[in-house]
């Protein structure tokens, strides 16, 4: 994988993913950004999420689950002081879907968390990670 990040001006930056999307990234205004882009490390919660999102639909798909929704709502606690790193990730996985059985959710994000999504296995070495999810009878 590659990527590539341009210094646009003052704390904003274009970053370039390898397969060609790109994204804008800046900073606070008290930290000479202008609000034009995400932050560096809301791109971290993002990257998670969508991983561990993909990872559970394609699982409950192949568990013949017919699931219709998947919300990932993520909230971090970040260290008081500089690096200002994560102390606590809480994923939180609202599935919505038909007749969806428990035990192929839990089992979806358990498998998630501790064998597909590379991105909670990775950042799981640095800090907690908790998770709790909802199911959602679609109407």
């Amino acid at each position: 994988m590659k990527a590539r990040i341009k210094w646009i001006e003052e704390s904003s930056f274009v970053g370039q993913s390898g397969s060609g999307h790109t994204v804008v990234m800046d900073g606070p205004p008290e930290s000479g950004g202008r609000n034009l882009g995400i932050r560096p490390m809301e791109m971290l919660l993002l990257g998670i999420g969508g991983c561990t999102a993909f990872d559970v639909i394609q699982i409950l798909k192949k568990s013949r689950q017919s699931a219709t929704d998947c919300i990932v709502e993520i909230t971090a606690n970040r260290a008081e002081t500089i690096p200002r790193v994560f102390t606590h990730i809480h994923i939180h996985y609202k599935i919505f879907g038909h007749s969806l059985k428990e035990h192929h959710v839990k089992r979806a994000i358990m498998l998630s968390s501790e064998k597909y999504c590379s991105a909670s296995i990775m950042l799981g070495k640095v800090t907690s990670i908790s998770h709790a999810y909802e199911i959602i009878e679609s109407s």
